[in-house]
């Protein structure tokens, strides 16, 4: 199965493979091979989601080919088979199961964390079933919450005896919170606004952070050769005002020797522990602000380009509805223009004196309704002219862009 996966699937693949294998489910042997590829070695759903690790485990040990083969050869009752693949199982667990944890830790230890997350490779798992906004939640909580609440390494959920919220046990996965009896705690709950809010409002004053990469559970290969060295890191908050409040985290840093580090490299920085090595009194170099500038002209680009798209979208909804109403009167126009016509031919054809008064008085209702339908289509073209001003005058209004920065975060860094 995996070399017709492999044969089939290779790099720069442009479509999904499918592969499909049929399974006999009146075949006891087939289901228990089924159970071990699936339940047991993981096939499915390895390390890599496949059965990487798994086959570099069995194949220094038992030759599992063979094994099922004399399986299928000898036994031909039930009982037989069942007891044949427990006695396989039994002998393959306790070995995949050492190697299976060797490869993880081999992965932890040398893998760049990006790499691990790819591959679903994580030393806590319950962490990692989180969303990346709800794993920054928890590690918010567990450094706001520290003296109020305690943590469960392996489930991450606070036991909290605090006064900003009641005690108790809260959780971050509402499927767990539900399962368990906790409290979910979302970002929206009471609890979490306050921390939230209280750690917004808390002012920072420049300082010089010592980060602790050497004690990083995972490898991070951006940072690893910044060991040693330091620099300077600044966080700003840029509110852009105009079609709505938007607001944006710009994140610069240099080092001392001038290297310039990107947004991303910044933020891992900033994941990694670290200690308060004192307050400064000097201000970040002036190349630094430079680089922050450069990045909020770069999103206040962006915020423009999209009000342009939005401005050019609302100018053709309103294009395409005076069309419409433009369209709709004309049509009205042309039919009372038929009947106009129609009412002249039948007065023409009159014969009586009386058909002859009957056809003109008709014949002046369509064309007064036509007249009237007229009006109607100037009145409309007047409104559509007067609505287009409008919706220009607000969308000018609404395009009033303001800017304002903030320095939320200005450190000395040295990555030890």
């Amino acid at each position: 199965m995996e070399q017709r996966i492999g044969r089939c699937h290779r790099y720069g693949q442009k479509h999904d493979v499918v592969v499909v294998n049929f399974l006999n489910k009146k075949n006891e042997a087939d289901q228990r091979v089924f159970e071990l590829l699936s339940d047991k070695f993981k096939l499915f759903s390895g390390v890599f989601g496949a059965s990487d690790e798994v086959l570099g485990a069995v194949e220094s040990g038992v030759d599992i080919e063979k094994r099922i083969t004399q399986v299928y050869q000898e036994c031909r009752r039930g009982e037989e088979i069942q007891e044949a693949f427990d006695e396989l199982q039994g002998e393959l667990e306790s070995e995949i199961s050492d190697r299976m944890a060797e490869t993880r830790q081999a992965l932890l230890d040398n893998f760049d964390e990006d790499v691990l997350a790819r591959l679903k490779v994580h030393e806590n798992k319950a962490f990692h079933n989180l969303s990346e906004h709800t794993r920054q939640l928890l590690i918010l909580l567990r450094t706001e919450l520290a003296d109020q609440a305690t943590f469960d390494r392996n489930r991450g959920e606070p036991g909290y005896h605090g006064s900003d919220a009641p005690a108790g046990t809260y959780h971050l996965d509402w499927r767990e919170a539900e399962k368990n009896g906790d409290t979910f705690l979302r970002q929206d709950h009471p609890l979490a606004r306050k921390v939230i809010e209280r750690a917004a409002n808390r002012p920072l004053s420049p300082a010089h952070l010592r980060l602790d990469y050497s004690n990083h559970p995972t490898l991070i290969s951006g940072i690893k050769p910044l060991v040693g060295t330091s620099g300077w890191l600044e966080v700003v908050k840029l509110s852009v005002e105009s079609l709505e409040l938007e607001e944006y985290l710009v994140l610069a840093a240099r080092t001392d020797a001038g290297d310039a580090l990107d947004g991303d490299l910044c933020s891992k920085l900033l994941s990694l522990d670290a200690v308060v090595d004192g307050e400064l009194s000097k201000k970040s170099p002036p190349a630094l602000r430079e680089m922050v500038e450069e990045q909020v002209r770069g999103r206040l680009a962006e915020v423009e380009e999209r009000n342009g798209q939005f401005f050019d979208e609302e100018v053709t909804k309103l294009d395409r509805w005076s069309d419409d109403l433009k369209l709709g009167l004309e049509r009205e126009l042309k039919e009372l223009d038929k009947e106009v016509k129609e009412g002249r031919r039948s007065a023409k054809g009159a014969t009586s004196l009386q058909e002859k008064l009957a056809a003109q008085k008709a014949l002046k209702k369509a064309e007064a309704r036509r007249t009237q339908k007229r009006r109607e289509l100037y009145d409309a073209q007047d409104a559509i002219d007067a609505r287009r001003d409008d919706l220009i005058e607000n969308i000018e209004r609404q395009l009033e862009q303001s800017d304002k920065l903030e320095t939320l975060v200005s450190v000395r860094w040295s990555v030890v």
